[in-house]
Parts: C-alpha cells; sequence; structure tokens
C-alpha cells in the first residue's frame, strides 16, 4: 500500500481505553468499575414492553426514519413536562442510534472542515473522533477541580471563541468528572452563544443522575438558545438498558433536518421494537426516576467512602454515575499506569482521565471509577482496594 488504510483523521484514536481495560479485567478476574454500564436490567415492565413489541409486529421491520411517533411524541412530552420546552414531535424530534450516533449526526451536518469546535475538557471520548471526521478543530476548554468539584473557567471559555468557532459542545451534567453546570454558568455559556452567533449541541444523557443539591437545566431553556441548541439525550443511562442504542434530538425543523440528513446514512433506522419500549419508559411514574437518583446516590457514598480510606483524594459527583479521584495522595501521578498495575494489585479495573483529554498531562493525576453496579460488586471493590 502506497499509505496506511486508516485515514489521518481517525489515526491517533486506535483502540478505546474501554477496550483495554474491559479485556483487563476478564483476564485478570477483576472487578470492571471501568465501563460505564450497568450490571443490572431496567425495569421488566419496559422489557416486557420491548417482548410485546416484537411478538405484535411492531418494529421489526424498518421503522420511520425519524423514530416511531409514539416515542417521538414521549420525547416531545418529557421535554414539556420536566423543562418547559415545547417540541413538535413530528418536525422537532429525531431518534437515533443512541446518543454517541446522534452526536455524530450533529457534527457531520453542522461543521465544516476548518470550523471550531469548543469541548469542555475532560470529555467523552467519542467527542474528538467525530469532531475529526467532521473535519472540524477541537478547541479544548478544561475543567480545573477547584475544592470538590471541577470547575468551568468563564473566562477562559470566552477566550477560546474566535471568528472561526461553529459551535460548542456540551455535556452537562458532565462525564467523568461528575459537575452539573450551574445556573449561572449556563447562563453565561448561553449569553456568549447568543453574542457570538454560536450553535451549541448538548449532550444531557445524564440528566436524571443528579444528587444532592444539584439540578439539571437544559441550555434551550435560557433565552435566545431554542433556536441555536440541538439536545441530545438517551434511554440507555435513565432506564439501564445500554444496549438497546435507543437516543433522540430535540431542536428546530431546520437544525433537525440538517442532522437527519448525516443520520440517515450512519444506521438510517434502528432498534424498532425497544422505540415502542422507550416510548412507555418515559411514561414512568416519578417514584421510579426518584428511586433510581436515591440507589444511585447511595451507592456513590460507598465508594466513595471506601476509595478515601484506600489514601484517594475523591471528588464527589454531583451527577452521572462516575467518580472521579487523584491518586497523588497515594505517591502516584501517572493514572495510566496505574489503572493499568490496578487489576494486578488489587483486582479492580478503573480508567485514567488522561485519555480524555488533549494535553493528557493535564489529567495525569485522576482515575475515573463506575458504580452503577450492584451494591455487593461495590463493597468487594472496596474490600480490594483497601489493600493499597
Amino acid at each position: 500500500m502506497k499509505r496506511p488504510p486508516l485515514n489521518s483523521r481517525l489515526a491517533a484514536f486506535g483502540t478505546t481505553i474501554f477496550a483495554e481495560m474491559s479485556a483487563l479485567a476478564v483476564s485478570t478476574g477483576s472487578v470492571n468499575l471501568g465501563q460505564g454500564f450497568p450490571d443490572t436490567d431496567g425495569p421488566d415492565r419496559i422489557a416486557e414492553a420491548a417482548v410485546r413489541a416484537i411478538r405484535d409486529g411492531r418494529g421489526n421491520q424498518y421503522p420511520p426514519g425519524p423514530g416511531v411517533p409514539e416515542l417521538r411524541t414521549a420525547v416531545a412530552d418529557h421535554q414539556r413536562e420536566r423543562y418547559g420546552l415545547v417540541y413538535d414531535p413530528d418536525t422537532e424530534v429525531l431518534v437515533t442510534a443512541g446518543a454517541t450516533e446522534a452526536i455524530a449526526a450533529a457534527l457531520l451536518a453542522l461543521v465544516e472542515p476548518g470550523d471550531e469546535v469548543i469541548a469542555l475538557e475532560p470529555y467523552y471520548d467519542s467527542y474528538a473522533a467525530c469532531i475529526a471526521m467532521a473535519g472540524g478543530t477541537r478547541v479544548p476548554v478544561t475543567l480545573r477541580p477547584h475544592g470538590d468539584r471541577f470547575v468551568l473557567d468563564l473566562d477562559e471559555l470566552r477566550d477560546a471563541v474566535t471568528d472561526r468557532t461553529r459551535l460548542i459542545l456540551l455535556n452537562t451534567p458532565h462525564n467523568p468528572t461528575g459537575t452539573v453546570l450551574t445556573r449561572e454558568e449556563l447562563a453565561a455559556i448561553a449569553a456568549l452563544a447568543v453574542e457570538r452567533d454560536l450553535l451549541v449541541v448538548t449532550d444531557e444523557v445524564y440528566e436524571h443522575l443528579v444528587f444532592d443539591t444539584a439540578e439539571h437545566l437544559p441550555i434551550a431553556t435560557f433565552p435566545g438558545m431554542r433556536e441555536r441548541t440541538v439536545t441530545i439525550s438517551s434511554a440507555g443511562k435513565t432506564f439501564s438498558f445500554t444496549g438497546w442504542k435507543v437516543g433522540w434530538v430535540t431542536a428546530t425543523p431546520e437544525l433537525i433536518t440538517a442532522v437527519r440528513s448525516a443520520k440517515q446514512y450512519l444506521t438510517y433506522v434502528s432498534a424498532g421494537p425497544f422505540q415502542y419500549a422507550v416510548a412507555e419508559a418515559l411514561r414512568l411514574p416519578d417514584t421510579y426516576f426518584t428511586g433510581l437518583r436515591d440507589d444511585l446516590r447511595a451507592k456513590r457514598d460507598l465508594l466513595a467512602d471506601g476509595l478515601a480510606q484506600a489514601g484517594f483524594a475523591v471528588f464527589r459527583p454531583q451527577g452521572t454515575y462516575f467518580l472521579t479521584t487523584d491518586i497523588r495522595p497515594l505517591g502516584e501521578s501517572d493514572g495510566i499506569a496505574f489503572c493499568r498495575a490496578l487489576p494486578e494489585r488489587c483486582g479492580v479495573v478503573a480508567i485514567p482521565h488522561a485519555v480524555f483529554y488533549d494535553h493528557r498531562e493535564q489529567g495525569a493525576p485522576f482515575v475515573r471509577f463506575a458504580f452503577c453496579k450492584r451494591t455487593e460488586v461495590l463493597q468487594d471493590a472496596v474490600k480490594r482496594l483497601a489493600s493499597l
């Protein structure tokens, strides 16, 4: 071959850290607190709704391109009832193969080669790959530790905007730090977007996983933002059916049309029967969402306390089901080396933050653990980590 088979835009990415660490978990018999998926399924009644849809022949063939009407209506109702955001289910809602496809389709549709995309660093690894596939230039704005949370420097964000900036890619509640952007932070971001005529693509998949006094506020609710915001969410994190890969986008008709133009050449359609089940899931009573938060908060505290006792500095998250630690109190400074050695040292797998940064040294001492596991699994992990 005259040149390598993988194009230069993707050559830097390779195999994800999640694949590497999950393989380590299997080969060492470790407790896997690395990859973010629950180890129990979601509500039985929602699983049965999927079975019923299959048996009734609903969605077994290609569903409609924008998604089944029942799910689009349920998404629109959810946005209106939860946040006061009114969307037309026929023209302003698009169903996707999870949030990951929604992000890819939005960036492919909205970013021209050479456009700059601001992303909050550390960021979910697919953001960097999707920006690269769109031919955009990634501009990181780093969340930094301050007290017990990671904080956005609004001056740094403003300074990052140039004449080439096309959009801001947000994620709140934020993976991997667990930060939930405050009303004041979101208002400042909204004002900047309006002032500089920027689009905002916002990943809100952890919208129902917020704890203590934190509150999830969609940026589309802020003045001037509905018409310039592409809001993305999904069923996987909220209902513990990550394998179903059902996500959605809400935006103006013009933005939905743009995103759908890219999405139709990615998966075209997906998850037909599961779409009917997720439509039912979005209509579960508030007691479900409250119970989910209470359960995860207890698991967060169990793992956080155990990690602190093991010698980690712990950032107790306001949202998501990830917990960030600082390994420097353990006499360590290289998170990648630490995570590669941890399975052999004490039989636990975690993810190094450095892989979520452009400049890896900024994330070097931080390590992420997932607490969306059964209580007994977390107790086992805490016992093993005590050996550190």
